[in-house]
């Protein structure tokens, strides 16, 4: 019987299994991998007192720590978790190998996935100029041309990101206007530097090493058409990975997890839910660690009162 099993291996895994461990609880950390969505990141310039360090390097950090409290965390990975359920005293996980493990109490720190286009070059490139965070990358293609694929608001504010940095900046919508905010739309096409593409449905991307051009098709007119851009940002939207807890918490419409802001509490007493998993507005690597240790510390708090 753990005391609480902490499911994921980004930044708001480590920030929970951190702070379970200093509260000497027994925990058990189950992940498929460490470093969450930022490990594809050539280079993270936004994590709070590290200048400048990979996504890669990152991961390593972040697992080195949690690997510090041996007596405290353990750890099963690659192991997915598959299904959570109730039981008299707390709650069954089961995973993908095999495992069933019972604990008093539960964070789910599973983030998300971006969601993909699903067309040729994009996995390949995927780091090598296919970036799927402005807020993490727009540095990376200063002076660049690059392409935003998405007109909602998370194509927008990505836009919005790259302002400062790219030469040009090409935003393709697929269907005849823009979704995003009026007053974000305006900054965006009154900038100088952004042209909007629209009935444009991304084909293919193009490089040698690294991105060189994004093939469209004109939905009007049919016609394939070729920008030449040194980066592609694919900016439509992210998908929780909630759906082994699905039938257990509540969900919003687009599957995040429903948490008090507070206390990182879901609708289960004994479960607690943290970082891009959750309704949490601002998916950040800094937000989601101490959305973490909120949520160990609330699971601390109610242990102590169990």
């Amino acid at each position: 019987m753990y005391d609480v099993i902490i499911i994921g291996g980004g930044p708001a895994a480590a920030g929970a299994a951190v702070y379970a461990a200093r509260k000497k609880l027994k925990v058990l950390l189950i992940t498929g991998e460490f470093g969450g969505q930022s490990i594809v990141s050539a280079d993270v310039q936004n994590w709070i007192g590290t200048k400048s360090l990979s996504g890669l390097e990152l991961a390593k950090n972040l697992e080195t720590h949690i690997r510090n409290y041996q007596e405290e965390v353990e750890i099963k990975a690659p192991e997915l978790v598959t299904k959570i359920s109730k039981k008299d005293g707390g709650f069954l996980v089961e995973t993908d190998r095999g495992g069933v493990y019972e604990t008093r109490t539960v964070i789910v720190t599973s983030g998300a996935r971006r969601r993909k286009l699903g067309i040729p070059g994009e996995k390949e490139f995927d780091g090598k100029g296919v970036a799927y965070c402005s807020t993490c990358d727009a540095p990376l293609f200063s002076g660049k041309d690059v392409a935003v694929v998405g007109g909602g608001n998370a194509g927008l504010e990505a836009a919005v990101d790259l302002l400062p940095y790219a030469n040009k900046i090409y935003l393709l919508e697929y269907t005849d206007t823009l979704k995003g905010d009026p007053v974000t739309q305006e900054k965006i096409k009154s900038s100088g530097k952004a042209e909007v593409i629209y009935h444009a449905e991304t084909v293919r991307v193009e490089g040698e090493k690294f991105v060189t051009g994004l093939v469209y098709k004109d939905r009007v007119s049919g016609e394939e058409k070729t920008l030449s851009v040194g980066g592609v940002f694919v900016e439509i939207g992210s998908v929780p990975n909630s759906e082994f807890i699905k039938d257990l918490v509540e969900l919003n419409k687009a599957g995040e997890i429903v948490i008090d802001h507070k206390t990182s509490a879901t609708s289960v007493p004994g479960i607690w839910a943290a970082g891009d998993v959750t309704d949490e507005m601002y998916k950040q690597n800094n937000i989601s660690v101490g959305d973490g240790v909120k949520a160990a510390l609330s699971c601390y708090q109610y242990l102590l009162n169990k």
